[in-house]
């Protein structure tokens, strides 16, 4: 929650509650294309020292390298970041960067709505950090840029790893073995207080090369808020005179795909029909078609449907293109605004595309300031994903004091990035394909 909705403007004075401790998480564009400003593709970041340098091996064997910066605008930027598994003999790249593109949050009275990363200083609003908020880590200083307080250093960003259950069980064929194994993530997160909320920006990153985003909203309700302008606030205390404000938050990430070091990535969508069975079929069948994305995308998830970015440079050990899958989270989509009609866009990569929505970068003329004027037919050659999150909030009696954190995001999942299980015990390496038992 904000301050009072009716007004326009917000005051940064308004004090959350710290957060005491880590929280546990989880259609073709149309039109033809305009003149925009052509730049070369993004590079690699470039080489960074020790402070601003993550990596970590995780006790199954996985290695996460990348490079951390904080913009004044976005926050946390995590660039050049790699995945190596055990067994492979070099790191596979696979993102350029990564980074929250909006947190979009439009009140249901309609009174106002905030862009929190570039109306909002969400970047000014980070959190220092206690010991106890990173078990087992380290939390590392960081300069923000153009801070608006006398000390610009914060220790407000938090590595450490995490177990997050099961990575797989199975019975082995002698049926007197079991094979399991816990799975261990790096997680990398960040707090920013925005108004009465504080944004958990966490990263999570997989031994099994699945990546997680999550963006949780906890803090504080704002108790001068409770005037629910659209009549229909949830009551909030004794009886039913405090209402809260219906709101909702449309977070956005920004990813920068580069597979094997290449920008020049492919982009594929799968859908799949059922169909009941006809005479002689036991079952329905189920029919996969793929279309390869050639130009920008507004796309919007659905039963059956899936899409994955494809790697040009490099296969796995047995023959297989790498590529990862995009596994959108739950989400409400928003329809009030254009931008938020989507759940995924893909674009051709523009360095002054950072923001998807009140973008303050000049983009050339029409371009516009969000997401969707942007897919406007042109090639992709060097694409960038945006994942678009909602979320519905409306608030109950359980949301104080501090609120609870509500979270949302998604995770891309590695499909053929090895040939295997990346975890696979070395015993069951044989079982690769068709598998023949030992004589």
């Amino acid at each position: 929650m904000r301050v009072n909705s009716t007004s326009t403007t917000r005051t940064r004075a308004a004090v959350g509650l710290t957060v005491a401790a880590l929280a546990a998480g989880a259609t073709a564009g149309a039109g033809p294309a305009t003149a925009r400003p052509q730049a070369a593709p993004a590079a690699a970041a470039a080489y960074c020292g020790a402070a601003h340098r993550i990596e970590q091996k995780l006790s199954t064997g996985t290695t996460w390298r990348m490079c951390w910066r904080y913009d004044g605008k976005a926050g946390l930027v995590l660039e050049d970041i790699s995945y190596q598994p055990k067994g492979e003999s070099r790191a596979i790249k696979i993102l350029n960067s990564a980074r929250l593109g909006q947190i979009h949050v439009p009140y249901d009275d309609g009174n106002i709505e905030y862009d929190d990363l570039t109306g909002f200083d969400f970047a000014q609003g980070l959190m220092n950090l206690a010991p106890s908020e990173c078990p087992g880590g380290t939390i590392k200083t960081v300069k923000v840029p153009e801070a608006v307080t006398e000390n610009p250093n914060v220790k407000g960003l938090c590595t450490t790893t995490r177990s997050r259950g099961h990575a797989y069980r199975m019975q082995g064929d002698t049926a007197n073995k079991v094979y399991q194994a816990a799975g261990k993530d790096l997680l990398v997160y960040t707090v920013n207080q925005v108004g009465w909320y504080e944004y958990m920006t966490e990263w999570r990153f997989q031994d099994d090369g699945a990546i997680t985003m999550n963006v949780g909203a906890t803090g504080s309700l704002s108790w001068d808020d409770y005037d629910a302008g659209d009549g229909r606030g949830w009551p909030i205390g004794k009886g039913a005179k405090a209402k809260a404000t219906s709101h909702s938050h449309n977070a956005f990430w920004r990813l920068d795909f580069a597979l094997d070091g290449s920008t020049r990535n492919g982009v594929e969508q799968y859908d799949s029909t059922v169909t009941a069975p006809v005479r002689g079929q036991q079952a329905p069948t189920t029919k996969t078609t793929r279309t390869k994305i050639t130009k920008e995308l507004a796309g919007d998830s659905r039963n059956y449907r899936w899409w994955r970015v494809v790697s040009a440079a490099g296969k796995n050990k047995d023959g297989h293109a790498r590529s990862y899958e995009i596994v959108p989270g739950p989400s409400t989509k928003y329809p009030g605004r254009s931008y938020t009609k989507h759940d995924l866009y893909v674009t051709q990569y523009n360095k002054c595309e950072l923001f998807a929505s009140n973008n303050p970068g000049d983009c050339g003329r029409g371009a516009g300031t969000s997401v969707d004027k942007w897919v406007n037919g042109q090639a992709l050659k060097h694409p960038v994903v945006w994942m678009n999150i909602g979320f519905h909030h409306i608030a109950r009696d359980e949301d104080q004091q501090p609120m609870p954190v509500h979270w949302q995001g998604f995770s891309i999942a590695p499909r053929d990035v090895t040939a295997m299980n990346p975890l696979t015990p070395a015993e069951l390496g044989r079982q690769n394909g068709h598998w023949q038992p030992r004589r």
